[in-house]
């Protein structure tokens, strides 16, 4: 999340990731938003996308973008997103056990709001993620939870099943004590950081504003394990989720 900078952070980030897909072959990533920050020139694209995870992108591992408040919806035409003109979309896991949504939180209409609920109502694969800009629970001081998203999102995401949620937004990285049974990771320090602005609450399972931060999923039946990873590629939390029984 929060990644496009051009800046020397990013590009360790990402230097990171390609020597860890040596050991562990993921196969593609999520976007939290804010994929560019400034100009949205080829240029940018470039500088702030495609130089920084060249190998990744030449190995043929896919990128699938959401956007952020700092993002030009037509970001959603940009092939190498994958949003294939849309500003919000599923898609499945090679494996077929996982279906992602990614929302776009910048509006949430009526009407995406009715398709994010006939896409969750049709899904029958075993996890439900949906990943979008905007945290809906957060112990940040700079902007901390989008109540209002929240009052929209979460009613849908504990209908039907969901037990995990992936945002950006926050420079840090967080991850919440169960909401309502719901796992929610705040990881908008992929390129940016706000050292210092993690308000640990109640709220906080785990939390680290000192380096920028990536994370690495697995899912493996009804397990998803994860590990989050400074800059530096020190581990500064780790875990395993397990997916509710669905009724």
């Amino acid at each position: 999340g929060d990644t496009g900078t051009g800046g020397g952070a990013q590009y360790d980030v990402a230097e990171r990731l390609v020597e860890i897909r040596e050991r562990f072959p993921f196969e593609f990533v999520l976007m939290l938003g804010d994929n560019l920050y400034g100009g949205e020139s080829a240029g940018d694209y470039r500088r702030k996308f495609e130089e920084p995870y060249k190998p990744l992108l030449d190995a043929d591992v896919k990128f699938y973008a959401s956007l952020g408040n700092h993002d030009d919806p037509t970001q959603a035409f940009y092939k190498l997103f994958n949003m294939n003109g849309e500003r919000y979309y599923s898609f499945k896991s090679p494996q077929g056990d996982v279906r992602f949504f990614a929302l776009d939180s910048n509006y949430m209409s009526k009407e995406q709001l009715a398709w994010l609920e006939k896409e969750l109502a049709g899904s029958n694969e075993d996890w439900k993620i949906p990943f979008f800009h905007h945290p809906i629970y957060s112990s940040g001081e700079r902007h901390g939870a989008d109540e209002a998203l929240r009052e929209q999102l979460e009613p849908l995401f504990v209908k039907y099943g969901v037990d995990v949620v992936f945002t950006g937004h926050e420079h840090f990285y967080e991850r919440t004590k169960p909401q309502k049974g719901i796992t929610y990771f705040v990881e908008g320090a992929s390129g940016q950081l706000r050292k210092g602005n993690v308000r640990r609450s109640d709220l906080t399972a785990a939390a680290f504003d000192q380096d920028q931060t990536f994370m690495l999923v697995e899912v493996a039946g009804d397990r998803l394990v994860f590990e989050t990873r400074s800059r530096t590629g020190r581990v500064v939390d780790s875990g395993v989720l397990q997916a509710r029984p669905t009724t």
